[in-house]
């Protein structure tokens, strides 16, 4: 069964991404081939998410007040109204359109997040958060939705940089600061040559992924990352983006022929009939349990056998500590989900998360801390 994990961690991120990109149906079954394969906790939280609110986010009211003066001209609520007619048959609501044209007039980032100039981290990444959701084009389809998005994208990824921040509060004007930048092409609705785009920022907040990818782990264990991310832009910002991701490819192909290189380890986390490595071990350090063939014994004694035990204890820490961060992903995924929906059931499901990984972890710091 444990060795169905990997596969299940998969189709699970596949959901994800089916999610983001507003296919319902694709994730469903690919949580339900997770949950086949291995009972993961985050595939059946996802579940219950889509099965009580898939097809109604963004469709609760939804009130903040304005933080600036700017914002006194913009609605401070949205709420469920007569849906129109939007393109491809896609309907959209009365109050999508207004909030729509109320983003897309703003006359600075902080009326686009509808924050105040002083505030800090927190404040820019809640009004992130909640605007992201609303406008994200797979979810609004009203007409300019989109560059809503982009702008929302790109007045986060200005704030949120206090280098960018400092040279646009001095000048009160975006095109300067994008020349401050050595960057001298501004667009209010794409803004600067942002470090990030719109979409892949949306995919941090929301896609429990980081900036470089998705965690996985090779057959040992050991963490790696693949780049999972989808760019919708324009001819000429692709050939831009391929001349930046060239030594990223490099990076990945030299990462790869490493991997092709390096021999199979003597042993594995989880028993593997393939390979036959099914015999039961133990780290005499940690007690960590792995699994060896039936020659292992009699070619690694000694030393030999100590480097193969801190190699076994250093894989089982570091799928600990990732496990231990898709645990708090998933609460954390698990909490906004609840507050956005006012799903108290949910918030009370998350606050119940065992957080298993993580506790192993806090063991394992205390016994090094120890020693």
């Amino acid at each position: 069964m444990e060795g169905n994990r990997d596969e299940a961690e998969k189709c699970v991120e596949i959901a994800r991404e089916a999610l983001n990109a507003g296919d319902r149906e694709r994730a469903q079954r690919f949580l339900h081939k997770a949950q086949k394969l291995y009972p993961l906790p985050a595939a059946r939280a996802l579940l219950e998410i889509i099965m009580k609110n898939g097809s109604t986010a963004g469709s609760s009211p939804h009130c903040r007040k304005p933080a600036a003066s700017g914002d006194q001209g913009r609605p401070n609520c949205t709420k469920d109204s007569t849906t129109a007619g939007g393109e491809g048959g896609k309907g959209y609501t009365k109050d999508q359109v207004d909030g729509v044209l109320s983003i897309n007039k703003c006359k600075n980032y902080y009326e686009v997040l509808g924050v105040t100039k002083d505030a800090g981290d927190e404040d820019l990444k809640k009004a992130y958060r909640k605007l992201a959701l609303k406008f994200h084009p797979d979810k609004n389809h009203a007409p300019g939705a989109t560059d809503a998005f982009k702008k929302i994208g790109n007045a986060y990824a200005i704030l949120s940089n206090p280098e960018k921040r400092k040279q646009y509060d001095l000048t009160g004007n975006e095109e300067q600061a994008c020349n401050h930048q050595n960057n001298g092409r501004f667009n209010f609705h794409r803004g600067c040559e942002a470090d990030i785009t719109p979409e892949d920022l949306f995919n941090i907040f929301f896609g429990g992924g980081f900036p470089s990818g998705s965690v996985h782990s090779f057959s040992n264990g050991r963490a790696g990352y693949s780049h999972q991310h989808q760019h919708r832009h324009s001819g000429h910002e692709r050939e831009e983006e391929r001349g930046d991701l060239m030594p990223i490819i490099v990076l990945i192909l030299v990462s790869l022929l490493s991997q092709l290189m390096v021999s199979s380890p003597p042993y594995s986390l989880y028993p593997r009939s393939g390979s036959g490595q099914t015999i039961k071990m133990q780290t005499e350090n940690l007690g960590v349990v792995y699994y060896v063939n039936k020659d292992f014994k009699n070619e690694y004694k000694g030393v030999l056998l100590q480097k193969v035990e801190k190699s076994v204890e250093e894989d089982y820490v570091t799928n600990i500590r990732n496990n231990c961060w898709k645990e708090r992903q998933q609460k954390t995924d698990m909490q906004y989900a609840a507050k956005v929906y006012r799903d108290d059931r949910l918030r009370r499901k998350a606050d119940a998360l065992s957080m298993d990984n993580c506790k192993e972890l806090e063991r394992l710091t205390s016994i090094y801390k120890g020693g």
